[in-house]
């Protein structure tokens, strides 16, 4: 009797992902699937995973890539913004080494004793910081590409 190995149920999540020196690349990223078989995993914990490697998806040209996080500039995906309570909201503008500026939103659950912009931007366990930029619109933002970050 053969043993069927072990699979995680995954989906793709169309991503626009910024790579240093590269430039735009248009392509998924894979999530896990929720054991509803419904809801997916939010790729912010796919772009904060420990392993220095992220699997993309490309579109053109097709094929598997596996690229150095630490290479990523920034990554927007569709997402929709949290309406609850219990977020900390953290309007910010970061400026970038490539001279952009993204504008918006942190949208967090953050404990009350650290809810602050500096609080948030310093947490060791995360390498991108989410921003809404539009009601529908994500933005992560890799720490090591930002210049400065803002309240706004």
């Amino acid at each position: 009797m053969a043993e069927k190995p072990l699979r995680i149920a995954k989906a793709l999540c169309q991503v626009d992902m910024w790579v240093h020196p590269e430039g735009l690349v248009h392509g998924a990223v894979y999530v896990t699937i929720g054991e509803d078989n419904e809801t997916t995993e939010d790729p912010k914990y796919v772009l904060n995973e420990d392993s220095p490697f992220l699997v993309l998806k490309r579109n053109k040209p097709e094929g598997l890539r596996f690229y150095n996080r630490s290479a990523i500039v920034r990554v927007e995906y569709e997402e929709q913004k949290p309406r609850d309570t219990k977020y900390t909201v953290l309007p910010c503008r970061a400026t970038m080494m490539d001279g952009s500026v993204i504008v918006g939103e942190i949208i967090e659950v953050l404990p009350d004793d650290h809810a602050r912009l500096y609080d948030y931007l310093n947490r060791s366990d995360t390498r991108f910081i989410r921003l809404f930029t539009d009601i529908n619109q994500v933005c992560m933002v890799n720490k090591s590409y930002v210049i400065q970050v803002s309240s706004t």
